[in-house]
């Protein structure tokens, strides 16, 4: 009995021995990117998951519950699955050429891209607009540090919040099934639902009155 890790203890050492082998660091930084995918899609869906769900969906708490759960898988899968696509490709480019250039990122983050986030859906919708606000950014001040564009004498910030709240309060206001379900929900909440009310309750305690009152 006294034995019985023995096994265990020497199964260990055969796994950390694997996993400071120089030849296999390619394909094992493909397997830990779908481990860090997985969870770090989990780690950002489940609390806005959750905060969205119970703010701005009606139903049972087991059908929030599954409704959380279900986005959370979805968001760790397929970010798993898009970093596992993303780095094997990667390997695999840089093996065929004997080294690593910049189109082979754009190229297997596109295959991707397509494989993984194609699908046009609540999730992948998220994922994509936020993925496209950060680019804007980017390729503005990739831009600037290129010299494309003249660094400009005054912070442009304030103005670009300006133009990005005008416009979307606009859509709003006038187009609104052009916007994301989701933003149209918080949307909703801050200024059409602050129009209505009955009394105290109502006003300063709850957004809308239960059916009982």
């Amino acid at each position: 009995m006294a034995g019985g890790g023995d096994p265990l203890r020497a199964l260990l050492r055969a796994a950390n021995a694997l996993l400071q082998q120089q030849r296999y660091r390619a394909a094992l930084a493909v397997i830990k990117g779908f481990r860090n995918g997985a969870v770090y899609g989990a780690k950002i869906r489940a609390p806005h998951a959750l905060v969205m769900t119970f703010l701005f969906k009606s139903g049972s708490l087991r059908e929030k519950l599954k409704a959380i759960a279900k986005a959370t898988y979805a968001h760790s899968r397929n970010l798993a699955c898009f970093v596992f696509t993303y780095k094997g490709l990667m390997a695999l480019q840089s093996w065929l050429q004997g080294k690593k250039i910049p189109f082979h990122s754009f190229f297997a983050a596109c295959i991707g891209g397509w494989l993984v986030f194609g699908e046009n859906n609540p999730i992948n919708s998220q994922i994509i607009m936020y993925l496209l606000s950060r680019i804007l950014f980017g390729l503005s001040r990739l831009a600037v540090e290129k010299g494309y564009v003249t660094q400009p004498k005054q912070d442009p910030f304030p103005l670009v919040a300006a133009l990005i709240w005008g416009i979307v309060l606009w859509l709003f206001e006038y187009h609104r099934q052009t916007l994301q379900p989701s933003l149209q929900s918080s949307m909703t909440y801050l200024y059409d639902d602050s129009n209505v009310w009955h009394d105290l309750s109502d006003f300063l305690i709850y957004n809308k009155r239960t059916a009982s009152k």
